[in-house]
């Protein structure tokens, strides 16, 4: 088997890699970070290819894409995304459009572009690594917390369109809370509750991709908030989400 990851340099992806590798499942690893790929690849026992992409832009998506269609994909996982957080007005509008890009349009085009591949063989894997966050409103990380919305709901959808027509192919969204990686640094978070560590989030999103599972929540605190959400009034949830965010800040 070979598999696709994108932003595995750290945290979650690069926890992915070495799970997919332990199982001996050929890597090809893209993000910009050319020199911390091949560290990584380094450190893998499988064979392992890494393509220098920028997915905040189009056409590097339909670039990677062109690469390895033919390399005979059987898993894609999109990982690579980014957070910011502060009141909206105040986060600058072109971080937020890269933000979308690459959180959303990135993960929709090759989600696209591999589902077509995977379901003329009828037989494939992808991992969408969305968020808690797709599930309510976000306060002080609101584009974030949307760009998770968009990437669950449309795996979701993607999901039992493929169960209706009877199709092999498996799609899952994983949505853990708090992961420890580089994440708060650059979403500019300063002080951050407590997190899960990300190969435990890793473990549990491989395992729930493989078993067929459309949502993936690690832990039993995302599973409380999944269940929150359903039951709490939204003015509630709201006020608990600006809350919890605050403290970040």
């Amino acid at each position: 088997m070979k598999a696709l990851i994108t932003g595995a340099t750290s945290g979650i992806g690069r926890d992915m890699a070495f799970i997919l590798a332990k199982k001996g499942i050929d890597l090809i690893i893209a993000s910009r970070d050319t020199k911390k790929m091949q560290q990584i690849a380094r450190r893998l026992p499988v064979n392992v290819r890494t393509i220098t992409v920028d997915l905040s832009k189009a056409s590097d998506c339909y670039y990677l894409y062109n690469e390895v269609k033919n390399e005979d994909i059987d898993i894609l996982i999109n990982n690579a995304g980014f957070g910011a957080f502060g009141p909206t007005w105040e986060v600058p509008l072109e971080t937020e459009l890269n933000m979308l890009d690459l959180n959303v349009r990135a993960v929709h085009i090759l989600t696209k572009l591999f589902l077509a591949d995977f379901r003329a063989k009828d037989h494939g894997y992808i991992l969408n690594v969305a968020s808690s966050a797709g599930f309510l409103a976000g306060p002080l990380m609101s584009t974030y917390y949307a760009t998770k919305s968009y990437v669950l709901r449309l795996t979701e959808a993607i999901h039992e369109e493929l169960r209706q027509s009877g199709s092999n192919v498996k799609i899952t969204a994983l949505c853990p809370g708090h992961v420890e990686t580089g994440f708060d640094k650059r979403a500019n978070v300063r002080h951050s509750i407590g997190g899960v560590s990300s190969y435990k989030v890793a473990k549990a999103g491989i395992n729930g991709m493989f078993r067929g599972k459309v949502v993936v929540l690690p832990g039993v605190l995302m599973k409380l908030t999944y269940i929150g959400e359903k039951f709490l009034p939204e003015s509630l949830m709201l006020k608990a989400a600006y809350a919890a965010q605050s403290k970040k800040g």
